[in-house]
């Protein structure tokens, strides 16, 4: 790590002993994240005093979690349970349940619903006053993962397939597309614009796609490798899963994560590399750009791609204060 990598960067202590399935920040503050993992814990720090806060224990692995508000938190776990925690008086409410492991959940601030996605291939919508989901739509298969901006979800499940929703309209889903890259989908993040998303897949590429289904805008989508290494030795490539994507707020920019253990900040709407960081411990496992794009939180987690690593580092969390350098569109 260079000098000016340990100045802008430091790791919280207390983090979980097992793989860090997903990092949050709320929409409400820089200073407050969220992280599950699959040492069936959720865990809030805060990040300005570098400290943990609070851990809820859970009876199986925690795959995914959002703030709601400055209060309230939601986790998704692989015993199937939606739960929503009081971070006031430190409490839990078991709200609902899937019928199958829960893999994503987000929070619409538009609309004040949890959303969440299971490999039961339901989307389900909840709002916190009720025992039951509000709604249940069925999808294609299994979901691997969903963003939502303003109205529009835009959904990735086993086999390729891409569904957009509204959530004005849930009757039906708006598009069914297949993913423009050949191999499974890894992550869905939609643009702070909402004009499209980015997608990444197990096999080193994102694409980035457009909402508007007309020829025009459909003209401008395109894809791009990333997370590769040459081995310059023997001249093989080594293809690494783009695990996680983050949106800065402000500039409309991106980062990835790869289980090469490295983050990436893209420009995408110019098609370039803004900047990458140092190689991390492991696997990136996730990554969050705080609300107004000050902080990128970093997990670091072995994620068993390969069987041949002796000393498998410890799970980390990382939190970078970021420059204009590394985010703005140049």
């Amino acid at each position: 790590m260079t000098l000016s990598d340990s100045i802008n960067e430091f790791k919280l202590d207390n983090v979980p002993n097992d793989c860090i399935q997903s990092v949050k920040f709320g929409k409400h503050s820089d200073q407050y994240l969220l992280a599950a993992s699959w040492d069936s814990t959720l865990r809030l720090y805060d990040i300005f005093n570098k400290k943990l806060c609070l851990k809820f224990d859970h009876p199986a692995p925690v795959l995914d979690c959002a703030f709601q508000d400055s209060n309230h938190a939601w986790s998704a776990a692989f015993d199937r349970k939606v739960r929503m925690f009081d971070l006031q008086t430190n409490t839990e409410t078991i709200v609902g349940h899937h019928d199958a492991p829960i893999r994503c959940l987000e929070y619409s601030i538009d609309n004040n619903l949890i959303i969440t996605g299971g490999w039961d291939s339901q989307l389900r919508l909840w709002d916190g006053r009720s025992p039951n989901a509000v709604g249940t739509y069925s999808q294609p298969d299994r979901i691997y993962t969903f963003d939502v901006s303003g109205n529009t979800i835009v959904v990735g499940t086993a086999e390729r397939r891409v569904l957009v929703w509204d959530l004005k309209n849930m009757s039906y889903p708006q598009q069914r597309r297949e993913s423009s890259l050949k191999y499974q989908t890894r992550y869905i993040r939609c643009f702070s614009n909402k004009e499209g998303f980015v997608l990444s897949s197990v096999e080193g590429r994102v694409a980035v796609e457009y909402l508007d289904p007309s020829p025009d805008a459909q003209k401008k989508k395109y894809a791009f490798k990333c997370h590769r290494n040459k081995d310059t030795a023997t001249g093989l490539e080594y293809i690494f899963p783009v695990n996680s994507i983050s949106f800065h707020s402000g500039y409309n920019t991106f980062a990835t994560g790869g289980s090469d253990g490295f983050v990436n900040i893209w420009d995408g709407f110019n098609k370039k590399r803004l900047c990458q960081f140092h190689k991390y411990p492991t696997s990136i496992s996730s990554l969050c750009f705080s609300p107004d794009g000050t902080y990128l939180a970093i997990a670091s987690s072995y994620l068993a791609e390969t069987n041949d690593i002796k000393d498998i580092p410890p799970d980390s969390i990382f939190i970078r204060k970021v420059s204009d350098q590394e985010t703005k569109p140049k």
